[in-house]
């Protein structure tokens, strides 16, 4: 039997694109003698150099999405949340993808890419924190002790074959609950730029401890970026961000090392899931 081969139609798109990228973020003033070189640069109206002179990387990186500058407490705050995220430690998966990558003699340069796309996944990652930050914003103004009877009564299957998380941001982690983000959060909320969403979440997690669950590194960073005024598209990408600098550390810790360096798992404990199960 043959086939006749069909012909693929291609129809002309009907948009019509801009002819330059437009952006309220940057500004450059070109060379006079070459204009694809910035003789000035403003970041939202502010000189760059002027910036550098009296200005502190977090007082820019505020700017730079919020498009104004942050006051002292705002500022204090933002700094506060950055030191308390800066590494995510040895056992977090981004942690190990970028140690692996290191002892793999991966070049020096994907170390940190490798680790931030793990980091970027619903679980503890970026795309987690994006979701607590519609979880805040949803349920902030409702009575936190219902909200958590509400979600504790629903079923849950499975979530005894893991980490079970009630709510983005909040659950358990290795089987029970993160002492260090609680610390944490104890610490801020006695900030002065401390709002709504980290006082609601403490009371969140108080309803929600006696079955083993509390804060995790993710909705800390949820309610902070909420109470600062970030949008939640930026909550998944700063919270990369912030957790760059332990996650790049870690993996060159490891990048002259042999690969006998990281454990491997022996065939005696590799059993794939479905099987697992079933035995």
């Amino acid at each position: 039997m043959r086939y006749q081969k069909q012909k693929k139609i291609v129809q002309k798109r009907d948009k019509k694109f801009t002819n330059r990228t437009v952006t309220r973020i940057w500004q450059e003033e070109p060379l006079p003698t070459n204009p694809y070189l910035a003789a000035t640069c403003r970041c939202h109206g502010y000189d760059l150099l002027e910036l550098t002179k009296k200005c502190s990387f977090v007082d820019v990186l505020f700017l730079l999405f919020q498009g104004e500058l942050p006051d002292r407490n705002q500022a204090d705050l933002l700094e506060k949340l950055m030191i308390a995220l800066i590494n995510p430690g040895p056992r977090h998966p981004a942690t190990r993808a970028s140690m692996n990558a290191a002892v793999g003699k991966a070049e020096p340069a994907h170390i940190l890419p490798t680790g931030l796309t793990v980091l970027s996944g619903a679980h503890l990652g970026g795309e987690e924190v994006s979701a607590a930050m519609h979880f805040l914003r949803k349920q902030g103004k409702k009575n936190a002790s219902a909200v958590a009877d509400e979600l504790l009564s629903q079923p849950h299957e499975n979530h005894w074959e893991g980490d079970w998380h009630i709510a983005p941001g909040f659950g358990t982690r290795f089987g029970g609950i993160d002492p260090i983000p609680q610390k944490i959060i104890n610490v801020l909320e006695k900030l002065p730029a401390a709002g709504k969403a980290i006082k609601w979440g403490n009371k969140f997690v108080t309803a929600i401890t006696r079955q083993g669950m509390g804060w995790l590194d993710t909705g800390l960073a949820a309610a902070v970026l909420y109470d600062l005024g970030f949008h939640y598209r930026a909550g998944a990408g700063l919270f990369q961000l912030l957790r760059a600098p332990g996650i790049l550390a870690h993996g060159l810790e490891l990048a002259n090392k042999p690969i006998t360096a990281m454990p491997f798992l022996d065939e005696e404990h590799y059993v794939i899931a479905k099987q697992a199960r079933k035995e």
